[in-house]
């Protein structure tokens, strides 16, 4: 029967191969969402070896971040675009799981982020969350969570405006954009924590900056952001 249930399977993905998210190659067995070279060849970052990187010094001056970091470098038309339009447009979340559990297995090797008491993902507008089905940040987050030991608060930062998308905008522009749209229903709960701010993808900073605005007035409260990619 086992074996029937494996000519089954073979004679299926024969007919309807699955793709790697990223390259869009054919999945081999025990290959799961992204194939092994591209598991080991994507564009990583390791900015969790480096705390003066990139995305750190993008908050320099802004807001006070304890750590920062992002997972991937960002290209139009590379991999990782593609990896991410998957995850975003074709209802692919899985894939925020899978990118959440690798990048925890670097940051977990870094003493300042296993300091972390919740991961709170960048929320979408409700209006937003309908259309999609998800927020793919706190896919992500769910991801990061296990590794890291630390409690994903999916719905103490909101976002009470719908604001218009930030693609094409300059960094003013973008700034602008994101002035008083978020907000906390329960500071208290967070008060002296260590605060893992997490979102998809990282250009000018602006979305984090208007988050981390609003955490940064909760008394003790610590802040780290983490992203899957950094867009050049």
């Amino acid at each position: 029967m086992k074996l029937q249930r494996s000519y089954l399977a073979d004679f299926v993905s024969l007919l309807f191969p699955e793709l790697c998210a990223a390259c869009r190659e054919s999945l081999v067995a025990n290959e799961y969402l992204i194939c092994t070279d591209c598991h080991y060849n994507l564009p990583y970052t390791n900015f969790h070896l480096q705390s003066d990187n990139i995305v750190a010094r993008q908050f320099w001056g802004k807001i006070n971040t304890t750590a920062a970091f992002a997972l991937f470098y960002f290209t139009k038309g590379g991999k990782i675009q593609n990896l991410m339009h998957q995850f975003k447009y074709n209802g692919m979340q899985q894939i925020g799981n899978l990118l959440g559990s690798i990048a925890a297995g670097q940051l977990a090797k870094t003493e300042v982020f296993n300091t972390v008491d919740f991961i709170i993902p960048v929320p979408l507008h409700t209006k937003r969350l309908k259309q999609r089905g998800y927020n793919q940040s706190a896919c992500f987050a769910y991801g990061l969570a296990p590794k890291l030991n630390a409690v994903v608060e999916e719905n103490n930062l909101i976002r009470a405006k719908a604001t218009l998308t930030q693609t094409h905008k300059s960094r003013f522009a973008r700034f602008e954009n994101m002035q008083d749209v978020f907000e906390i229903k329960n500071p208290e709960k967070l008060k002296n924590k260590h605060i893992l701010l997490v979102d998809d993808v990282i250009t000018t900073g602006s979305t984090l900056e208007a988050c981390g605005q609003q955490l940064l007035k909760i008394e003790g409260l610590k802040l780290s952001i983490a992203t899957i990619a950094y867009a050049e």
